[in-house]
This record gives C-alpha cells, sequence and structure tokens, in this order.
C-alpha cells in the first residue's frame, strides 16, 4: 500500500528528536553530576534533589498508565466491540485495510455513544490498539453507504501505521511535546498524512469523509465544496492563520483542498499511466515531468497492474511516446 506522508510531518519530527537528544542528554549530565555528588557527599540536601529529579518522570509514567487503564475499562464497560459477530461488515473493512495497511494485529474497534458529535480517535491502551468510532459516524455508513466510514477507519488505522499513538514514542518525544507551537504543528501534519492514508484506502469516500464532519450526515450533500474552497481562500488571513496554529488538526477546509489535490494528481495518473492511449489523445499532453512525478506516485501499486515490474513497463511505453 502506497501512501504520502506529509513532508512537515517529517520535518517536525526531525526538530523534536534534535530537542529531545538535547533535553535527555541535560537531564542524563545532570543525573550524573547528582550521582557523584550523593555518593560522595551523602549529603541531605544531595539526597533529595536526586529523588526530585527523578520524580517527574515516574509520576508522569504513572499518570500515563492510570489514564490508559481507566479509557480503556471504559471502553469495555460502556462501549460496543465489533468484531465478526457484531457489526461484522464494519469488522469487515477493519480486517480489509489493516492487512493492507501491513499492521501485525487487527486493532480493536468499539461504538461508542457520541451524544451527536461526529468523530473517531485512535489509541495504544495497555499495549494493545484500539479504533474508537462514535455513533453517529457509524449510523452514516448504514444511511449512506461504506465508503465515507472506509476512509474514517483509514484515517484512525494511519495513526497506528505511523506510530502516532505509540505510548513509547510519546514518551520519548514529551519534552518537545510540551512546546505549544511545535507539538500542535506535528499533530498537525499526522493529521494531514493519515488523510493521505484513508484516500489510499477509500478515495471515494475521502471528501465525503471530510465534509461529513464539517456539515453533520445530513447537511453535507448540499454543501458546494467549489464554493467552500472558494470563500477559504478569500477568507485566509491572520484570524485564520492564528486559530489553527492552536489547533491540532488543520481547518476541515485545509483538509478539503488537501484531498482536491490528492484527487487531481490521481486523476492525471490514470490519464497517462493507466490508459497512455486516451491521454496522448489529448490536446494539450502533459509534459515529461509531469508524467514523471504522477508515475511515482502510483508505480508500484500493485492494484493497479498486479505487480511493479508490470508498472514500470507500462511507465516506459508513456514515457518514451
Amino acid at each position: 500500500m502506497i501512501f504520502k506522508i506529509h513532508t512537515k510531518e517529517k520535518i517536525y519530527l526531525g526538530i523534536m528528536f534534535a530537542i529531545n537528544m538535547l533535553f535527555y542528554t541535560f537531564f542524563v549530565r545532570r543525573l550524573l553530576v547528582g550521582l557523584f555528588y550523593m555518593f560522595k557527599f551523602a549529603g541531605r540536601d544531595a539526597i533529595l534533589g536526586m529523588l526530585v529529579l527523578l520524580a517527574y518522570p515516574v509520576v508522569f509514567i504513572a499518570l500515563h498508565f492510570l489514564g490508559n487503564l481507566w479509557l480503556s475499562g471504559y471502553l469495555k464497560g460502556n462501549a460496543i466491540n465489533i468484531n465478526r459477530e457484531q457489526f461484522p461488515d464494519i469488522f469487515q473493512i477493519l480486517k480489509d485495510q489493516s492487512n493492507k495497511l501491513g499492521l501485525k494485529h487487527i486493532p480493536n474497534m468499539y461504538v461508542l455513544q457520541g451524544g451527536g458529535l461526529l468523530n473517531a480517535f485512535a489509541a495504544r491502551l495497555a499495549g494493545t490498539h484500539y479504533v474508537v468510532l462514535y455513533s453517529d459516524v457509524l449510523e452514516v455508513a448504514y444511511q449512506e453507504g461504506r465508503s465515507a466510514v472506509e476512509f474514517i477507519i483509514g484515517h484512525e488505522l494511519g495513526h497506528i501505521k505511523r506510530g502516532h499513538v505509540s505510548g513509547l514514542k510519546s514518551l520519548l518525544l514529551l519534552p518537545a511535546r510540551l512546546i505549544p507551537f511545535l507539538r500542535s504543528a506535528y499533530s498537525r501534519a499526522c493529521e494531514y498524512t493519515c488523510d493521505n492514508i484513508g484516500y489510499a484506502l477509500s478515495p471515494e469516500g475521502a471528501e465525503k469523509g471530510i465534509l461529513i464532519l464539517a456539515a453533520g450526515k445530513e447537511l453535507y450533500k448540499k454543501v458546494n465544496v467549489n464554493v467552500l474552497l472558494a470563500e477559504a481562500q478569500n477568507q485566509k488571513g491572520l484570524a485564520f492563520w492564528f486559530a489553527e496554529i492552536f489547533s491540532t488538526h488543520p481547518h476541515l477546509v485545509n483538509r478539503v483542498a488537501s484531498l482536491r489535490q490528492l484527487q487531481q494528481a490521481s486523476t492525471l495518473a490514470d490519464s497517462f499511466v493507466i490508459n497512455p492511449a486516451k491521454h496522448l489523445a489529448q490536446s494539450q499532453p502533459l509534459g515529461f515531468k509531469e508524467k514523471e512525478d504522477a508515475y511515482k506516485v502510483l508505480a508500484s501499486h500493485k492494484d493497479f497492474y498486479g505487480s511493479p515490474e508490470k508498472a514500470n513497463e507500462n511507465n516506459n511505453q508513456v514515457t518514451k511516446s
């Protein structure tokens, strides 16, 4: 399964790792110095200082564990587990997408009453991955078709695939995550990546899935996406930017625009990689660079040709024409 990792996710993750390396180097140095003075002088103040220094990570890990334990118990006691016997059609989506993404284990999935809230989330609790759908999201699958829910489930599985919900990773990145703007910027980039993964798994439901989150399960059908994007473009400014930099998620209009770009890239690729004859018949064919860029997105995608070797063979026929 090929999907696009948002460039900024890699950049921000690199910055966070660099900050953490500096922090942990300082922390270890302080720890070693503290141990040296403690064993050399065995003073009360030195011992107390060491205990305080060690208390912070211990307390955080304990609180993190208790929070995960509570959420795991809450889901098991108040949500409905989706499995082969309970909502088997939704479980099949989960199973198929997990296999396509190469996940080692199929995550546990629950449906939870959200009080009308349209949302979903992924988490890692006590070493087990969970995907939670709010009940109104699941209703969409039965009222409007599966494609939008396939995208939403694919998006949440993307968080698991990319390790965004890893407890160890969260602990290691904790110092950098305490920097407000950096943490939210990294989170927004991760959301774009997971939208890309959701699109790769369900291109038909991608835009619909985002619009449902924006306008609700009924009104989304009346949204004119072209007008929405045009208005958002005209309204961009300081307030638009200021509101987003504090958020862990991109503005929904930006997510729709990003998916539109993916859709256009896929359409261009289809025009000359999947059906080169149709593309070459067009009055304004793409240039070589455009062909090459779009080909890179799809070249090794087995769903199109059955094998990467066959994809290369088709690409050579197109680029030589």
